[in-house]
């Protein structure tokens, strides 16, 4: 109806005065109303996504959390936005990686297991190419065909071959780490290495690199410098078009680095050792709710503080100074980045999503590259770098902090990086749109791969692969299997959902508030082992042999589960 009639109406109906000409105007004033309010919400732009993954953060490692490190940009983010207390990812990072970019199961999407930890009767079985396949369609490329700028800047893991990289997966732009980690400085030195003079394998928008900018002066610094360039470039060119950035820092992944000013800052902070921290932080994270009853025990082989040398002393405290500093520049880089986006109007309508890829790194050399498996890799690292206390965090320099600082990274929780323990797949994340979706926490079970999903429901996009396909695209992409937990974020109950998956053999079934998980020994027992969440966070107290018929029931789940997506058990594990 047109405008002016129904404006006519109204004031013809107050004229009147009658009363049932006054509630028909009435009515049409309401219709008019939402009529307004549907249109200016069908006109309102699509928000800008920024995505956020930090590498081997634990539970309790930023300042939101309960930690004395200093990240003053994330916590008031976090603080404006929707935290989740009981997020899980996988175990290490290319698997969370191939399931945050899809909302498809790793064991589909071709990170079935690490491409590093690949054992002989998983090679070259479907879902297990080490890298991300064809068979998916990833956030990236369902946004660009929706109208979105796409970009990233950071860690990849996803695939060093030619076409396997963020430009063969709807990035636009890109500037990538291939590998899973690498010197944080500019001197391209891999984490791990075959030989001598092996470099770290970068590619910007697909082409491999032989020597990295100039203005690549520190990991966290540069891959902010290079989304800003990448967004700004793009406003110029198509400003108004949205656009989706994933900026994947390899921050605070080892070798720990970081410089002599950022170190300062920490400087004897960790004198007192790791039981102590362990200590501050879990009565931080009890005070705020995060976690209940006991925590959690330290992993075995683990030496008490007291039992160290003053030298070891010396260099452990160290290490954690590092990696303290590491986090902290990350999170300055991080606060230039949308300190920019707020200046440049884009911060209110940018949905940003922050999340760690996994729990905390616990390993230290000889675990991560033990001589009698990677000989090469081990004899290349200790020829190589320089283990000096004076060194440390510095370019030639190789630190790990170890199980201990790893323990104290999540005192709620046992285990670390690798293991199917909450201390393995329980990390921080947050959500934040204020456009639309108030402060709040979350508590209730979300899965890595149901971030996908999220983002499209809060866009109001579908892609290929979360939509019924047709009979042709049934062989080209796999569903997605996460799901949407915008009813969460608008304050709505959902339905429980499980939580299952597997990596290097460890294997984890979660189904309300029972858990099971297998582990090998010494950090599990070699068998399933049964514990209930609710109660026992810390999972110290097995009832595997009170509650037979409960962990049948959850083994049920896992053989399904397995079933299901093509899960093929490695008849060799490394032990990471």
């Amino acid at each position: 109806m047109n405008k002016n009639i129904i404006a006519t109406i109204i004031k013809r109906g107050w004229q009147k005065g009658d009363v049932g000409t006054r509630l028909f105007a009435r009515i049409l004033i309401v219709f008019l109303a939402l009529g307004m309010s549907y249109q200016a919400q069908a006109n309102s732009p699509r928000p800008n996504i920024l995505l956020v993954v930090v590498d081997d953060l634990g539970f309790a490692d930023l300042g939101y959390l309960g930690s004395e490190i200093k990240t003053p940009n994330i916590d008031r983010l976090a603080e404006q936005g929707v935290q989740f207390t009981d997020f899980h990812t996988a175990f290490t990072c290319s698997p969370t990686r191939a399931m945050l970019l899809t909302g498809v199961d790793s064991h589909l999407a071709g990170l079935g297991n690490m491409a590093e930890e690949m054992a002989d009767n998983q090679r070259g079985q479907p879902g297990y190419e080490g890298y991300l396949n064809q068979r998916v369609e990833s956030l990236a490329t369902i946004l660009k065909s929706a109208g979105y700028n796409t970009y990233m800047t950071g860690k990849w893991h996803l695939g060093k071959g030619e076409g396997q990289g963020p430009e063969s997966h709807g990035f636009d732009r890109s500037f990538v780490l291939l590998p899973g980690g690498a010197s944080h400085y500019a001197d391209m030195k891999p984490a791990y290495a075959q030989h001598e003079g092996q470099k770290a394998g970068y590619r910007e928008d697909g082409v491999l690199l032989k020597t990295l900018p100039e203005r690549f002066q520190y990991s966290s610094q540069f891959y902010v410098d290079q989304l800003l360039d990448y967004i700004q470039s793009g406003k110029q060119k198509q400003s108004q078009k949205p656009f989706f950035a994933y900026l994947a820092f390899t921050a605070p992944h080892w070798p720990l680095q970081a410089s002599e000013q950022a170190i300062a800052e920490y400087q004897g902070r960790y004198d007192k050792g790791y039981e102590q921290l362990h200590k501050e932080r879990a009565a931080k994270q009890r005070a705020l709710g995060l976690i209940s009853g006991e925590p959690a025990v330290m992993p075995p082989g683990s030496r008490k503080w007291e039992s160290l040398s003053s030298e070891e002393k010396s260099q452990s405290s160290r290490a954690m100074e590092i990696y303290a500093a590491m986090v902290s520049e990350m999170d300055k880089h991080f606060g230039r980045l949308l300190k920019s986006l707020e200046q440049q109007g884009d911060l209110e309508n940018t949905l940003v999503i922050f999340m760690s890829d996994n729990g905390a790194e616990g390993h230290d050399v000889d675990a991560t590259w033990p001589k009698d498996q990677f000989p090469k890799v081990y004899n290349w690292v200790m020829n190589n770098h320089d283990f000096s206390l004076r060194a440390m965090g510095k370019v030639d320099s190789y630190v790990f902090y170890g199980p201990e600082w790893a323990w104290a990274g999540a005192p709620g929780f046992y285990g670390y990086k690798g293991f199917s323990s909450e201390g393995g797949s329980h990390v921080p994340a947050f959500l934040t749109y204020p456009k639309t979706i108030k402060a709040g926490r979350v508590d209730q079970l979300v899965r890595v791969k149901d971030i996908v999903p999220t983002i499209l429901d809060i866009t109001g996009i579908k892609g290929r692969a979360s939509k019924s396909p047709s009979s042709e695209e049934k062989t080209a992409y796999h569903p997605i299997s996460g799901r949407s937990i915008l009813p969460a974020l608008q304050g709505k109950a959902m339905a429980p959902v499980n939580f299952i998956t597997e990596l290097f053999g460890k294997r984890v079934v979660r189904s309300g508030d029972w858990k099971a998980i297998l582990m090998p020994i010494p950090m599990g027992n070699g068998q399933w082992q049964l514990f209930n969440i609710r109660d026992d966070r810390a999972e110290r107290k097995n009832l595997a042999l009170k509650n037979p018929d409960k962990l049948k029931e959850l083994i049920t789940l896992w053989d399904d589960y397995a079933r299901r997506n093509n899960v093929i058990l490695p008849n060799w594990v490394s032990g990471y």
